[in-house]
């Protein structure tokens, strides 16, 4: 009998050591239509994942000039955002050691809540509303932040320089966030504001960062920096041409975002699994020993040795500290931005995308139409290079 108890406990060890849990892939219907299937999965998927579907979808919907739809969703979000783990349980639940991070509800790393705010911001001046369009993007400069040392911490050269401009265009002084931006510009320097200047063109292109685990416990977050085949644009519009080039980089705010608290949560986490795995395996050894050594005090000695390390394994077992590597993965790499003056018409412009900044030749290029219905009021006009 204690053999076989012996025996037992050691296969459940392993057991225990193996287990691991996994959830069902999801099983809406899919079309293969990026906007359509956002849809679905908003409605579908885990609510803890719905600020995520949001985020895709929403980028999806604003390159495909669905604004109306981009504005629901991405307002969705930003309330997510605004109320970040404050009464989540879920959140609560991924700090303790057994439930894992991507238990909690998505809200992203902070470049992706900062595209949130981006996002929204072109939107509200689209609307006529720079006063808005300037409140997300000095929200997503504090979105944008870094627990270890703050060195990178609020440097999105081009929301700072939006933050500027729009104060420029509300009669106000601009130049303060104008100087920051110029400071913080590490890719191409900003021209000075036209508050004259009535057609806002917001461009972005290549593809961006996406995220993996790595440590013995895939405890350690990490990004994969996306790959962009064009660098740079041009905007041709009645006889202008403007300079697209990229004011900020997301896979270089994906890798400097610093340490996050759940970074070290996650290390105690792995440290906590591997030392109770580890002790429960010597309990485990040195109890199957002393209770087959035929000495009756020996052999319950052994025994509760084993009740504890099957204890200690289990609890190896539960642990969860696995990174979240939930990512909004159609996210652009470069943004940029530029401005220039036209009557009031229509008018047939083309931004031919790049292959690098000092390129001249176009190896992508769209055609999109601009209508300046009165040259007093913004016109805002949105461009990606995806083909969505």
């Amino acid at each position: 009998m204690r053999l076989w108890l012996v025996w037992g406990s050691l296969g459940a060890c392993v057991l225990l050591s193996g287990c691991a849990t996994t959830e069902r892939m999801a099983d809406w219907p899919r079309t293969g239509d990026p906007l359509i299937d956002g849809q679905t999965a908003i409605a579908h998927a885990p609510a803890r994942d719905k600020p995520l579907w949001e985020d895709r979808t929403a980028a999806v919907a604003m390159r495909r000039g669905q604004y109306d739809l981009a504005k629901s969703l991405l307002d969705d979000v930003l309330l997510t955002i605004g109320g970040i783990s404050a009464k989540d349980p879920n959140a609560r639940k991924a700090r303790s050691l057994f439930h894992g991070e991507a238990r909690k509800t998505f809200h992203g790393e902070p470049y992706e809540r900062v595209m949130a705010y981006y996002y929204r911001g072109i939107l509200y001046w689209m609307d006529g509303q720079p006063d808005n369009a300037r409140a997300c993007f000095r929200s997503g400069e504090i979105e944008d932040s870094d627990t270890e040392n703050r060195r990178y911490a609020g440097d999105y050269a081009l929301l700072d320089y939006l933050d500027g401009f729009a104060t420029a265009k509300l009669g106000g002084d601009g130049s303060d966030a104008f100087n920051r931006a110029q400071r913080e510009a590490r890719l191409t320097r900003f021209p000075p504001y036209d508050p004259r200047a009535n057609v806002l063109v917001f461009a972005e292109y290549g593809n961006g960062p996406t995220k993996f685990a790595t440590g013995e416990y895939m405890e350690q977050l990490r990004f994969q920096p996306g790959v962009s085949p064009d660098h740079a644009a041009l905007l041709r519009v009645d006889h202008q041409v403007a300079r697209l080039d990229p004011y900020d980089d997301l896979n270089f705010q994906a890798v400097t975002r610093g340490g996050r608290v759940m970074d070290y949560i996650l290390g105690r986490k792995a440290v906590f699994k591997s030392t109770t795995d580890t002790a429960g395996t010597v309990a485990l050894i040195g109890g199957a020993g002393l209770a087959l050594t035929g000495n009756r005090e020996a052999e319950e000695a052994g025994l509760g040795l084993i009740a504890a390390g099957l204890i200690s394994k289990g609890l190896s077992a539960l642990t969860t500290p696995a990174a979240d590597v939930r990512a909004w993965n159609n996210l652009p790499e470069y943004l940029s931005f530029a401005a220039v003056r036209l009557p009031a018409g229509q008018y047939t412009a083309t931004v031919e995308f790049l292959a690098s900044s000092a390129s001249t030749t176009a190896s992508f290029s769209k055609t999109i139409t601009i209508t300046v219905t009165d040259p007093a009021r913004d016109t805002v006009v949105f461009v990606s290079d995806k083909n969505q």
